[in-house]
């Protein structure tokens, strides 16, 4: 049995990496924060017919919740705005929000965000990906259990499927970091990393 991702070859973007001289202000420390203040994201790519999708997660590193979430064809800021976007609570609640180098994290619209907001931009340093290894471990798992199970053709089935895991990976799947609970009952039982 072959896997669709080994039919095609990755292709780079064309997008420049984010030299911003922000600073790696979570240090790797991904825990001791209080829900909602300290955000992790880096995109996932994923084979849609004969082109690319892409997952961008928003994670909790309060509690491991993919606090929000986008689906998209472009590797860009919009696809970030837009998992921003799902969020269910006031992003002038954010601290933080901690990312890889990606070009995706830069530009006007996302400095505007992070500006209207007051969330200060923590960056991996460049070429560690240790230093965003929550998210980096989340879309690995994502991948296990999604993506890698299906063959998509459409986006629209992609986001669909996207969207159920997300809730199941919330409300109902087992984290050993999280004492063997789902984020939504670790962060009911008043808990946080």
């Amino acid at each position: 049995m072959t896997s669709s991702y080994s039919k095609a070859a990755y292709r780079p973007h064309p997008s420049r990496p984010n030299d911003d001289p922000a600073p790696n202000l979570l240090a790797r420390e991904s825990d001791g924060y209080r829900p909602r203040t300290h955000l992790a994201s880096d995109l996932t790519y994923v084979r849609v017919g004969n082109s690319w999708a892409y997952i961008c997660p928003l994670i909790d590193l309060a509690n491991r919740e993919i606090a929000g979430h986008s689906v998209g064809v472009k590797h860009d800021p919009g696809l970030v705005l837009a998992a921003f976007a799902t969020l269910r609570f006031p992003l002038d609640e954010i601290e933080v929000l901690h990312t890889d180098r990606g070009g995706e994290f830069t530009g006007g619209k996302i400095e505007r965000m992070l500006d209207t907001f007051g969330i200060a931009r923590s960056l991996s340093r460049p070429g560690t990906p240790y230093d965003n290894a929550v998210v980096e471990s989340a879309n690995r798992i994502i991948k296990k259990e999604l993506i890698y199970k299906n063959t998509y053709t459409s986006v629209d089935r992609l986001r669909s499927d996207v969207n159920r895991y997300m809730w199941w990976y919330n409300h109902q799947r087992l984290h050993s970091t999280l004492d063997y609970m789902s984020p939504v009952e670790f962060t009911k039982q008043g808990k946080t990393l």
